[in-house]
Order: structure tokens, then C-alpha cells, then sequence
């Protein structure tokens, strides 16, 4: 996929992220690696649902601006997943409104704040360690994801919402609303006597990939 045909993937995701409901405002931000080592990155204070294609940041592996509109003000933890995780292609982060609720609640298991109960989560996230409350924007935010990245896939901002990653723009979106769908099931599920995957069980899945 070239460099256009990836700005039109972004938009065109972007845009069914936001109008079911995954981003709203000028909330979150999304970047794909591209072939030349750059990275394309939405604007800062852009909407998910009115992005333009032409419009988008391009910014190097440093984080200077390169062309379109001036670009996230987070885009530095991106940067810092991108050169701690090699396989790592694509970012979404999201203040969805069902992992966002998680981010605040006080009882999180801050290596992982969702336990094993659906395949799919583990195929698609396996873990979802808590990073603790930063303001947004502030630097230590990077700082502990490169810590963390290229040992997980998602991540979540105590607080804040998540950051899920893939190996391409489309896996980064799909494994993004699987992790949703699974914090919405949680919430469901609370107070109810859930089966929770066991180890064996886990360990058979992420042998099997997605």
C-alpha cells in the first residue's frame, strides 16, 4: 500500500471509528510507519470523523514536523512504541468510552487490567498493563511505554484510555475495537460469577496467533 492509499485507509477507518462511537471531539490519535521510516499522524485537535487525507502530519522518527498540519502533541509515545517495538506498524489511541471508564477505576490489576475471559482478547491483546496517570501530553507517558512496548500490544492510560498496536493501520483498528468490545463485556459481567480462561487455555491461544 503507498503512501496514498494509506493517508485514504486512515481517513476512511478513522471516520467509522468516530461514527460508532470509538472518538469523539477532537479526542485520540492514530499513525501508521511508512515506508521511507517516516510516520503519518493525525493533526493535533482533529477529529476522527472529519480528518483529510492531504492534511495529515508527517513527522520523522525524532518527531520533527515534516508536512501537513502541525501534529499531535502525543505523537512522542508514539515515537517511543515505535522504536522499542520493531513489529509494531500502526497506533490507535482512543478515549472509547467503555476502556476509558476502566482507566478510572481505583481496583486495576496494573499488569494487566482485563483477566483472560474471551479468545479473541488473547489472540488479539493477550495483556493490557496500566500506565499510571500522567497529564496528557507529559513526557513520562513515553517514557514508561518504552518500557513496556514490544512486550505487550495494548496498553492502557490510568485515567486517560488505550493505546493498542499492529502490524498494519487495519490490524491496529481491528485489535482496537476487539479490546472495547472486551472492556464492554467486563462491564456487563461485573458482580456475576465469570469463567476465566485458565493458563493452559491462554497459553494454547497466543500459540495460535489471531
Amino acid at each position: 500500500m503507498n503512501e496514498v492509499q494509506l493517508r485514504q485507509q486512515v481517513v476512511e477507518l478513522a471516520r467509522s471509528m468516530f461514527e460508532r462511537g470509538y472518538a469523539t471531539g477532537g479526542a485520540g490519535n492514530l499513525s501508521v510507519k511508512l515506508a521511507d521510516g517516516n510516520f503519518l499522524t493525525t493533526p493535533t485537535g482533529s477529529s476522527f470523523g472529519r480528518l483529510v487525507a492531504e492534511e495529515l502530519s508527517v513527522v520523522d522518527k525524532e518527531g520533527n514536523h515534516l508536512s501537513g498540519m502541525p501534529p499531535s502533541k502525543e505523537v512522542s509515545f508514539h515515537l517511543a512504541i515505535y522504536a522499542n517495538a520493531p513489529d509494531c506498524n500502526a497506533i490507535v489511541h482512543l478515549h472509547s468510552t467503555y476502556l476509558t471508564a476502566l482507566s478510572c477505576l481505583e481496583s486495576l490489576d496494573h499488569s494487566n487490567a482485563i483477566k483472560a475471559f474471551t479468545p479473541y482478547y488473547v489472540m488479539r491483546v493477550g495483556e493490557l498493563p496500566v500506565v499510571p496517570y500522567y497529564r496528557p501530553g507529559d513526557p513520562q507517558i513515553a517514557k514508561d511505554l518504552a518500557q513496556l512496548a514490544g512486550k505487550y500490544r495494548a496498553f492502557l492510560l490510568a485515567n486517560h484510555g488505550p493505546i493498542i498496536t499492529g502490524s498494519d493501520f487495519l490490524d491496529a483498528v481491528d485489535n482496537a475495537e476487539e479490546l472495547e468490545e472486551t472492556a464492554k463485556l467486563a462491564f456487563l459481567l461485573h458482580g456475576k460469577a465469570i469463567r476465566y480462561l485458565s493458563d493452559a487455555e491462554v497459553t494454547d491461544l497466543k500459540g495460535r496467533g489471531k
